[in-house]
């Protein structure tokens, strides 16, 4: 496999004024939730590369979209960078997240948390991520959405979140029972709905009105939400038997102890597993989404695939589907045009330089991983669904970042990829869907700020055209 060509080996950049830091950050965060990317490009073309983007409540960033620049980032030293704070999905996730812990912290929690996400462990999980799918397609799972028949109109995004939040639940918490599934699908979903673009991109919006404020509703999902967490870690713990416990995530990480014998608290354990829930099925739901968007506008593409499974076989396992090239392909190139997370945030412990611009310590810098996947200095064509450019290239860590890098990578990426491939191997091996004209012409949807994840603006329906199979 041939290697990107990288970017020239250069002295670091020589020191320069620091870029202009624009005022007005509602407005700015106003345009950055109504065309986020649209609005890193126009920052760049103002200000060059590195720039600055103010948001409320947490101040100026100093992005790049750059290949050196996302190098430098991601090679700094761990003990200069942690996340910055106050955080704008803190509400989502909880101070005791991974995604927000920094330090020694971070790498105990991280060590407690990754080996549920091993590649061994994962595997095991690939006929419950084929199950999810094939029984969402059958219309089994829910009477609000229907079978996958011809002529049935499908809502991609719906679909989507319903699969991999199934794939999630019995993951993490082991739920098989229709019921206990039931509730929390319902308290996942008013969760995130109560999360408002407005409450993400403003905090100063997050302040209770006599219980009835956007702000109050969202406190009173979460504490639902967690009310069916904490009830599920109770009920694990009062297991004695730690082969029992350790069946699935949940299990496993109450049977697992830090360095020092103790185990994780109850409420720390409950945001850990919290921020599983929501970043654990909501990003990949995405990502499918703009996939099957993007093969049902490039034929040429959809027909390979189509052919790669037709050649895997309908015997084919979830690890050999998961391994096939084109597939790999596609994903990869999905991931590279619409990074579910599309910022990347580092503050500064100590005194650091990007990109020849100083910062001190207590200052935020940030890799704008859309411009990052468009760099024409890394990418032909940037702009173009091209899967073959991931079989003819390698790329590095610091051009293709869809999950973040350095010693912060995402810990759940590899349940991530691995599920991504499963679910749309099966749609794509069991019905033909058609995009509806609205949506098969012109320019693709806007990608706003949902939450944890960016996605589309609305969800984009399908048409199922015919039933299928692998063999056809």
């Amino acid at each position: 496999m041939e290697q990107a060509d990288a970017p020239p080996e250069t002295a670091p950049d020589a020191v320069r004024p620091p870029p202009r830091t624009p005022r007005m950050a509602i407005a700015h965060a106003l345009a950055a939730g109504i065309d986020f990317e649209r609005y890193f490009r126009w920052r760049r073309g103002r200000e060059g590369d590195p720039f600055y983007v103010r948001f409320p409540g947490l101040g100026a960033v100093l992005f790049t979209g750059t290949a050196v620049g996302a190098r430098e980032i991601f090679r700094a030293p761990i003990e200069l960078l942690e996340p910055p704070r106050p955080n704008p999905i803190e509400p989502l996730v909880g101070a005791a997240s991974l995604i927000l812990t920094a330090g020694e912290r971070h790498r105990r929690d991280r060590a407690l948390l990754a080996p549920a996400f091993h590649s061994a462990r994962i595997r095991a999980y690939g006929e419950l991520i084929r199950d999810s799918a094939v029984d969402e397609m059958s219309g089994s799972t829910s009477e609000s959405r229907p079978a996958w028949r011809p002529g049935t109109r499908i809502d991609s995004r719906a679909a989507a979140r319903a699969i991999t939040l199934r794939v999630i639940l019995d993951a993490v918490f082991g739920v098989d029972s229709r019921e206990r599934r039931a509730e929390y699908t319902a308290a996942v979903a008013e969760f995130l709905t109560a999360f408002s673009g407005p409450l993400l991109l403003v905090p100063a919006l997050r302040h209770g009105v006599f219980g009835h404020a956007p702000w109050d509703r969202f406190g009173s999902a979460r504490e639902r939400l967690d009310e069916l967490i904490l009830t599920d870690i109770a009920r694990r713990r009062a297991v004695a038997d730690d082969r029992a416990m350790g069946a699935d995530i949940l299990g496993m990480l109450l049977a697992t102890r830090y360095d020092d014998g103790t185990s994780i608290s109850d409420d720390e354990l409950c945001e850990q597993l919290r921020t599983l829930l929501v970043a654990g099925h909501e990003t990949t739901a995405t990502t499918l989404v703009w996939a099957l968007f993007h093969l049902h506008r490039e034929p040429e593409a959809l027909d390979r695939l189509h052919a790669e499974l037709r050649a895997a076989g309908p015997d084919a396992t979830p690890l050999e589907i998961a391994g096939l090239p084109y597939l790999d392909a596609v994903c990869q190139e999905t991931l590279r045009l619409h990074p579910a997370v599309p910022i990347v945030l580092r503050r500064l412990t100590a005194p650091f330089t990007l990109r020849g611009v100083a910062l001190a310590a207590g200052e935020t810098m940030g890799v704008a991983v859309p411009l990052l996947h468009s760099d024409p200095a890394v990418w032909s064509d940037p702009g173009l669904f091209r899967p073959q450019r991931f079989i003819e290239h390698k790329y590095r860590p610091f051009e293709f970042a869809p999950f973040g890098g350095g010693h912060r990578r995402c810990v759940g990426t590899s349940l991530a990829d691995y599920e991504l491939r499963i679910v749309l191997a099966t749609v794509l091996g069991r019905v033909r869907l058609r995009l509806t004209p609205r949506y098969a012409r012109g320019r693709a949807p806007l990608s706003v700020p949902h939450n944890i994840a960016t996605g589309p603006h609305r969800s984009i329906p399908f048409d199922v055209v015919a039933c299928a199979s692998v063999s056809e």
